[in-house]
């Protein structure tokens, strides 16, 4: 399913327009990574948690060439999944 079969899900589902349904969806996920970049967490109770990450700077080695090279620290974002999305998806 890709963001245009979603919004239309979400039209159908909650007797919205298309284009209702995509503010709807847009505004969530701004506020997702508005939230997540100031480095709080949003917790989707039963779905998940995204979280802001870091990942230290570590030596890495260039495949073509052999050679050492230095990557740099980095911020990721985490999500782990809530309890009833996992059950869902395991029981199928």
């Amino acid at each position: 399913m890709n963001k245009t079969e979603l919004i239309d899900a979400i039209a159908t589902d909650c007797d919205l327009s298309k284009a209702a349904a995509q503010r709807a969806l847009e505004s969530l996920l701004d506020h997702v990574i508005q939230t997540v970049s100031k480095g709080d967490s949003v917790q989707l109770v039963g779905f998940g948690t995204f979280a802001a990450g870091s990942r230290a700077a570590r030596t890495g080695r260039n495949p073509r060439t052999g050679e050492d090279i230095q990557i740099a620290a980095a911020k990721t974002v985490k999500f782990s999944v809530g309890k009833a999305f996992k059950d869902a998806v395991n029981t199928k």
